[in-house]
Parts: structure tokens; C-alpha cells; sequence
């Protein structure tokens, strides 16, 4: 048996010490964000439910709801397994301090005992009368006061182990608890998963009844998705060569002033000159205080940065995503789709300037802000709150959403550019969890 609980112990501790970062404060904070990222899932759900032509976007959701459902299965294990670590090692100090009382309290029997037997003061006296000096004595009456301060020691530290003992054994109780929480969470996540399920199997076969309506979809959709980003690429490019351009054509006047012997010409105004130089060489300074992010420049945040809409939930993934229902099929993204309420503001991710705004068919008003050498792009706005050239902070309102089906969805892309050379990256990698 005691070999048996030694192997439980070390199992125990080995799986404890692979999920030492997840510390319970930790595994809360990740429980919270899951238990908000279902809720509003759950919402989006609702909506969509409410609409017959959404089957296809219902099934993406269910998807993400049961992905996040089962990541907070996950942690509820890693609660009860933590729990049951605790509860392992709060056993063993009761074990080692019950132990020590033991021993505690046989000591202070035989002092208790020794202290009857030499309880009277005559004896005391007399210890201290035949001392063969004077000195010999003080070191004897100092022995007694060190021996009647033990006792008192000894007498505390029994009462401080009790209370010891006392709080162990309640910690234990307060873990049981919250083992028997987390147990009792992870059987209700488990149960919806299996009603989550249930209805993407419902929805996927409904789906599957309208193949050619669905393929016939698709194609249109993947039309207008190139369409838009190639407008996207172009007004990219656009205004990459026209800064190129200012860029050719201060270095020219420079050049042709340097080289001119004879009185030189008024220079251009001041103020012109570090208006054309704010605008082609903008670099973001610090965040405000309001921002979630901080750092001084865009690449500096990556990972840090809030969420272009509130509430939403990610439906189509960046690069190739494969149909949820056909087979061999797949939509390519240059960035990501997030699904959310009806209507909803659009923020700016990061401190830049508006360089373009541009009107897509079948992808609404666009928003492009620069930052440095990045781009982030906003499409798919009914209403636009910013105009061109305008400096924007870090979650500063855009715009609105288009509504279609009673929800709205941003397609959200964020850009590299170098020199020409423009590169769609993954906007997923950007944005804090």
C-alpha cells in the first residue's frame, strides 16, 4: 500500500511540475476569458440562429464554442489535479507537524516532571548555596531562568503546532471544495459540448442537403475576396509610390541646392517642409494611458493589441481554411474575419495614420491605417469616423459596421510593406488573447 501512494505521489507531482506555470491565479484568469469568449459566442448564436441563411455561419460558431468549451475542460483538470497536489502535501505537514507535537509534548512532560520533583524553593536555594563561588552560583541561577524560559517556549510552540494542525486541516477542506466546484463545472462544460455537438451534427446535415447552392456561393464569395484585395493591394501600392516619389523629389531639391554656387534661393517654408516629413515618415510614439498595448513602435506589441471589434468571434482564420461541410474545398484569407453584434463600432488597433479610405463593392467602406512599415486594414464599414491623413491612437472609434442577417463581420488584415514588396500576415498573432 505504501509503495502504491509513493507511485500516486510522484505521478501526481510529475504532472504538477509539467503545469507549474499554471499557477491558480493563472488558471482563473484563463477560465474567466474562456467563460466571457463562450458567452459571447453564445450570443452571436443566438442571432444567427435566428436567421435560416446563417447555417453556414451557425456551424463556424458551434465550432469555436466547443473548442473553447473543451479548453475549459482542460483547465477545470488542471484545477482538480492542483487541488489534489495540495491536498497530497497538506496531508504529509499534518503528518510531520502532529509528529512533532508528539514529541513536543513528551518534552514538556519530563520538564514537568523534573520541575515537581524540585518544586520546592528550599531546594532551589540550596542549589544556589552550594555553589563553591560566587560566580558558580550566578551561572546556577541563570541555568534555572533558562530552564523555566524553555518551558514557557516549549509550552508555546505545543499551542503553535495545534493551531498549525487546525489551519492545514481547513486549507484541506477549502481544496476539497473547490476540487468538488471544479469537478462539478467540468461534468456541466462536458454535458454542453455533447449539446454542442449535437447541433453542429443538425446544422452540418441541413447544410450538406444544398451543396451546389453552397458551391455556387463559395465561388461567388472567393470572386469578391480577390476583388477586394487586390483594391486593397492597389491603394497600398498607391500610396507607397507616391511617398516614394516625395521622398525622389526631396532629395533631388537637396541635392540641386548643395551644388549651386551662387546666392541661394529662398528655402520652402519651414512648416511645409515638416508637414511633408510627419507625413512619410510617421513612426508611432508611446500609447496613451487608455490603451491596452504598450510600447513605442508596432512591431515592439505584437501579441499586446486590442481587438479591432468588441465581442467578436474569429470565423474565418487567416490563410487557407478548409470548407466545414465540402469536401476538397478551401477558401484562402489574407487576414481574418471576426463575427460580432449587429452594427458594431470598429477601433483602431494601434496609434498610425489613415492613408487611405476606399469604397468596395461587396466589402463596404475600407479603412487603411499606417504604422511604420505596417499597415492594418478595417473592411466591410457601413459609416467611416476618420478621414485621410488623420493620426489615430490605439482603440479610437473607425466606424460601423455593415449588418447582414442580424450580424455584422469585419475582415481584418494586417500588411507589411517593404519598399514594394507588400506581405499579408497573420492579424491573429497580433492581437492579445
Amino acid at each position: 500500500m505504501k509503495i502504491a501512494h509513493k507511485f500516486l505521489i510522484s505521478c501526481l507531482l510529475l504532472g504538477f511540475s509539467i503545469e507549474a506555470q499554471n499557477t491558480p491565479d493563472n488558471l482563473k484568469k484563463e477560465q474567466r476569458t474562456l467563460e466571457k469568449k463562450i458567452s459571447q459566442t453564445k450570443s452571436l448564436l443566438k442571432k444567427v440562429q435566428s436567421n435560416s441563411k446563417n447555417s453556414l455561419h451557425e456551424m463556424v460558431l458551434l465550432d469555436n464554442q466547443i473548442k473553447s468549451r473543451e479548453a475549459l475542460v482542460r483547465v477545470f483538470d488542471s484545477q482538480i489535479r492542483m487541488a489534489e497536489i495540495k491536498m497530497i502535501t497538506k496531508k504529509n505537514e499534518i503528518t510531520r507537524l502532529k509528529k512533532r507535537l508528539i514529541k513536543l509534548r513528551n518534552q514538556y512532560k519530563l520538564m514537568l516532571k523534573y520541575a515537581y520533583k524540585k518544586r520546592n524553593n528550599l531546594g532551589k536555594l540550596m542549589f544556589l548555596l552550594s555553589a563553591k563561588s560566587y560566580q558558580e552560583a550566578m551561572h546556577r541561577n541563570s541555568y534555572l531562568k533558562k530552564v523555566a524560559r524553555l518551558n514557557r517556549r516549549q509550552a508555546e510552540l505545543i499551542k503553535q503546532n495545534q493551531h498549525l494542525i487546525e489551519k492545514e486541516i481547513l486549507s484541506i477542506e477549502q481544496e476539497k471544495n473547490f476540487k468538488t466546484l471544479a469537478l462539478n463545472e467540468k461534468r456541466d462544460e462536458k454535458t454542453k459540448i455533447e449539446t454542442d455537438k449535437a447541433q453542429k451534427e443538425k446544422t452540418y446535415n441541413k447544410l450538406k442537403l444544398n451543396e451546389k447552392t453552397l458551391l455556387a456561393q463559395l465561388n461567388e464569395a472567393e470572386k469578391k475576396r480577390r476583388n477586394i484585395e487586390s483594391k486593397i493591394q492597389q491603394a497600398i501600392l498607391e500610396e507607397t509610390r507616391k511617398e516614394e516619389a516625395r521622398k525622389k523629389a526631396k532629395e533631388e531639391a537637396k541635392t540641386k541646392a548643395t551644388t549651386k554656387t551662387t546666392t541661394p534661393t529662398p528655402k520652402p517654408s519651414e512648416n511645409t517642409e515638416k508637414t511633408v516629413e510627419v507625413a512619410s515618415n510617421y513612426k508611432p510614439e508611446t500609447l496613451s494611458s487608455e490603451g491596452a498595448v504598450a510600447g513605442k513602435n508596432f512591431e515592439a506589441n505584437k501579441g499586446l493589441m486590442p481587438s479591432p471589434v468588441i465581442g467578436g468571434s474569429i470565423t474565418s482564420r487567416f490563410g487557407k481554411n478548409a470548407h466545414p461541410t465540402l469536401k476538397d474545398v478551401y477558401e484562402n484569407n489574407n487576414g481574418i474575419d471576426l463575427s460580432c453584434s449587429a452594427g458594431s463600432s470598429v477601433r483602431c488597433i494601434f496609434e498610425g495614420v489613415v492613408s487611405s479610405i476606399l469604397s468596395i463593392a461587396g466589402a463596404g467602406k475600407v479603412v487603411i491605417i499606417k504604422h511604420g512599415n505596417y499597415r492594418s486594414v478595417y473592411s466591410n464599414l457601413s459609416s467611416v469616423a476618420v478621414s485621410t491623413g488623420q493620426l489615430v491612437s490605439t482603440k479610437q472609434n473607425l466606424g460601423t459596421l455593415l449588418t447582414e442577417e442580424n450580424i455584422s463581420v469585419l475582415h481584418f488584415e494586417i500588411h507589411s510593406v517593404n519598399g514594394m514588396a507588400i506581405t499579408p500576415l497573420n492579424p491573429s498573432l497580433w492581437l492579445k488573447r
